[in-house]
């Protein structure tokens, strides 16, 4: 698979997060189309090439719970700064994801897996303390009634 360039504010955000274990949600209606996502590894081991520069392979996990196809519509992320100063956000939508390459379809009770390899120059070691990110995916199982997931993406050195 190639490498997904799919949402290049999660790599920043991926370059920069506080060590430690990312939270979940997901929201979804009962006996339709239901949706997780999970970052793995988490937390992400920054890998540090030269110089500056870090690599933060990780694979991001969609997996399809409620027994339904659903279509992932959006993926998005939002970075905040010292403790909750909202600093950036990206958002892809379905048709962008195809354009590069990428299923937004997801089979009942199956996974999608996109696997990224940022390289990043941090500047600051202390950036890995002071910025998280927040990873969502919404989508619509095959009624079209809409399920949503996010996790917290965590890195560490």
């Amino acid at each position: 698979m190639k490498h997904l360039l799919l949402v290049p504010i999660v790599l920043l955000a991926a370059s920069c997060t506080s060590g430690g274990g990312g939270s979940a949600q997901s929201s979804a209606q009962p006996g339709h189309g239901s949706i997780t996502i999970q970052i793995v590894p988490n937390p992400i081991v920054a890998q540090h090439l030269s110089g500056s520069m870090y690599s933060f392979p990780f694979d991001a996990v969609v997996r399809e719970t409620g027994g339904r196809p659903v279509n992932i519509t959006r993926v998005s992320a939002d970075v905040n700064a010292l403790g909750g100063i909202h600093v950036a956000s990206e958002s892809y939508e379905a048709a962008r994801i195809s354009s590069l390459g990428y299923s937004t379809q997801l089979a009942a009770n199956g996974e999608l897996r996109y696997h990224f390899a940022p390289q990043k120059a941090v500047a600051d070691e202390r950036l890995f303390s002071s910025v998280s990110a927040v990873l969502r995916v919404d989508a619509l199982d095959d009624t079209g009634t809409p399920a949503s997931a996010q996790t917290a993406v965590t890195v560490t050195r």
